[in-house]
């Protein structure tokens, strides 16, 4: 993980090196700050939430994360940053992947001169069936 963060520009301190370890080692994942927080605490890793805040939003700035603003406060960083959308169940606080196919865009409104479309995140909401 040390290769990893020194290629994202960034200096592999002691606790980057360990929270990348906790958010890459299991593949593609979406956690809040708080859930990787826990994940350092029980995993032995003296870290304040914090650093643990600095470190994801640094992660995000290099290119390694993405953010996904999902509730009004709750903000999930994404460790694949591939242009992919998602699911999100409401109640759970849940999100996962929307696999690869039938969603498209379209009529995307022109940006402002100068900018350009960096991407565009579609979260579709989620919500158990109600009985009628």
């Amino acid at each position: 993980m040390d290769k990893r963060v020194r290629e994202a520009g960034l200096r592999p301190t002691r606790q980057r090196i360990a929270l990348a370890d906790l958010l890459f080692a299991k593949g593609d994942r979406h956690l809040s700050a708080e859930e990787l927080h826990e994940e350092a605490i029980a995993a032995g890793v003296p870290v304040s939430l914090a650093t643990v805040y600095n470190a994801l939003h640094q992660f995000t700035q290099a290119g390694l994360l993405r953010i996904l603003a999902v509730e009004g406060s709750k903000t999930y960083f994404d460790t694949n940053t591939s242009d992919h959308h998602h699911f999100y169940i409401e109640g759970e606080n849940r999100i996962f992947d929307i696999a690869s196919g039938p969603v498209t865009v379209s009529n995307l409104p022109e940006p402002p001169e100068g900018m350009e479309i960096a991407n565009v995140d579609i979260v579709v909401r989620l919500r158990p069936k109600r009985c009628d």
